[in-house]
């Protein structure tokens, strides 16, 4: 079996919230929808420990599909790097009143 691909670091975690459908980024103090206050992990040993911490929670049956996500330092909040992340980390591109970019403008 083919181990993980790893992201490039920096990186955070992003998952979906099963209550709500929320993408949802881990903080020290568990989940958040807010990106600006998303974990950025500098090292494999806490991109380890993050990725663990999304295993738990998606065996608690709290968020789906965790996932580390590398990111850039945009403004000093973490930017997914790769567009599809950043697409999904903001919400609806139809939309930029709607989901994240109306709340958390980056």
């Amino acid at each position: 079996m083919a181990a993980a691909k790893r992201p490039e670091l920096p990186a955070i975690l992003v998952a979906n919230d099963l209550r709500e459908g929320e993408v949802v980024f881990a903080t020290l103090e568990g989940w958040t929808r807010d990106p600006r206050r998303a974990l950025v992990v500098q090292d494999e040993r806490a991109a380890e420990a993050l990725r663990d911490f999304g295993a738990k929670e998606f065996l608690r049956a709290r968020v789906v599909d965790p996932q580390l996500v590398a990111i850039e330092n945009a403004e000093g909040a973490p930017r997914p790097r790769h567009y599809r992340e950043a697409l999904r980390a903001l919400g609806p591109s139809v939309r930029p009143d709607l989901g994240k970019q109306a709340d958390f403008p980056l």
